[in-house]
């Protein structure tokens, strides 16, 4: 019932990032607005959704069985204002600030849905968070034709005002079930078949370990060249003139692409997590982002007619999205259970860094007159998160679990 209702509240505020990209276009049509001025509060949305995350998750650790409860309630008022805001928004400065109230909501929803599997699922940490993580990916696939379809019949503002008051409701109304474990009620986690420490490190503790500093690096670089696709696939598929082409079933590339981009991604959370359980973390980032790489640079090349681009586009989202279980199940592998809604906070607020990028890549687009050097750029970020993963990381933690074993039991410390 806690994964369900995590997963359940995750997929209601899916669309504040994964359906963004659908209003962009008609609201710089409207109100003579510049995308790149547009695509700022997605930025800030990101980076509020992330950075908060840490200060919201120690909320949640410190009001017990309280917190998950109540951080949800309150989150999901917020991006019900948030996009009500949109909804209003004659400025940027408006839209900016239905940014910073969402990204603020999201965040603790966010925090608290992550941190609630981890805690509830020791032996299965992977799946679970990956599970997790799906309702935010593919929360969104059910909504892209409803969201495309209101907006071309009743306005882009209309849809926004809907969307806040039922996306809203439904997490208010779930959040009140949420709850984290207490002592016993958990498995053991004797079946554990991965790299797990003894003890658990405390925020401090976390922030002074290398390895912690890398895992951050190694998110920063995989985020930044998702995003950078996500928050422009309506616009890269206008620019490779197949976004309004018919192509299954009365519906456009870009409608398919929609759907199908948030299942892969959403797909690939618990796909990978399952994996990372079965074969260990890093082994998992290497297959995922190195056939990452690789789609970047398909899309590139190859994604310029519809199927193409609808396989490519979809190929990235699948070696994307698991990003969003692989680093919280690593981090708690790493850093124990018991401060984990904030030691992976602390790691997401990689994510709000990464954000910045995205308007990076509209200036490099215009600069180079195409978008293959921000694909060129987004396959080599891959494949140096791939080499850090096997050759730096992975060493790392076997050094350190040898080390926390050959200890005595009360002189173990698994940041050191």
């Amino acid at each position: 019932m806690q994964l369900i209702i995590g997963v359940v509240c995750m997929a209601m505020i899916a669309n504040l990032q994964y359906g963004w990209t659908y209003f962009v276009a008609p609201m710089a049509k409207a109100n003579s607005w510049d995308v790149a001025g547009i695509q700022v509060a997605f930025s800030i949305f990101v980076a509020l959704e992330t950075w908060l995350t840490p200060l919201e998750g120690w909320i949640v650790d410190s009001l017990g069985q309280r917190g998950p409860k109540l951080m949800v309630a309150a989150g999901g008022i917020l991006v019900a204002i948030g996009w009500l805001i949109n909804a209003k928004a004659g400025s940027l400065e408006m839209l900016y600030l239905g940014a910073v109230v969402s990204g603020i909501g999201a965040g603790g929803i966010y925090a608290t849905c992550v941190g609630n599997s981890v805690k509830w699922f020791p032996d299965r940490r992977g799946l679970a968070v990956g599970l997790t993580a799906a309702g935010f990916g593919a929360g969104a696939a059910v909504t892209v034709i409803p969201i495309q379809h209101m907006i071309a019949s009743i306005g882009y503002a209309d849809t926004f005002f809907w969307f806040a008051i039922g996306q809203g409701a439904v997490i208010f109304a779930v959040a009140w079930v949420l709850r984290p474990p207490v002592p016993g009620e958990v498995p053991t986690g004797s079946a554990v078949k991965v790299l797990q420490s003894r003890n658990s490190s405390t925020p401090g503790q976390m922030l002074a370990s290398p390895v912690f500093w890398l895992l951050y690096i190694m998110f920063i670089l995989v985020s930044a060249s998702g995003l950078m696709v996500t928050a422009q696939i309506a616009l890269i598929a206008k620019d490779y003139g197949v976004s309004q082409t018919v192509i299954l079933f009365g519906a456009s590339t870009l409608i398919v692409a929609g759907v199908i981009d948030n299942l892969a991604n959403g797909g690939a959370r618990p796909f990978f997590g399952w994996v990372s359980d079965q074969i260990g973390r890093e082994y998992t980032m290497a297959i995922a982002f190195t056939a990452g790489g690789v789609a970047y640079w398909l899309l590139g090349t190859a994604g310029t007619t519809p199927w193409t681009f609808v396989i490519c586009a979809a190929l990235i989202f699948f070696t994307w999205g698991e990003i969003f279980s692989l680093f919280p199940s690593t981090c708690t592998d790493m850093f124990g259970p018991k401060y984990a809604t904030t030691n992976t906070s602390l790691l997401y607020t990689a994510k709000g860094l990464s954000a910045f990028v995205v308007p990076l890549a509209n200036i490099l687009k215009t600069h180079t007159g195409s978008w293959y050097a921000v694909f060129a750029v987004a396959a080599i970020m891959n494949f140096i998160v791939v080499a850090m993963a096997l050759f730096v990381v992975r060493p790392m933690r076997i050094s350190i679990s040898a080390s926390e074993n050959k200890a005595t039991v009360g002189h173990a410390h698994p940041a050191q």
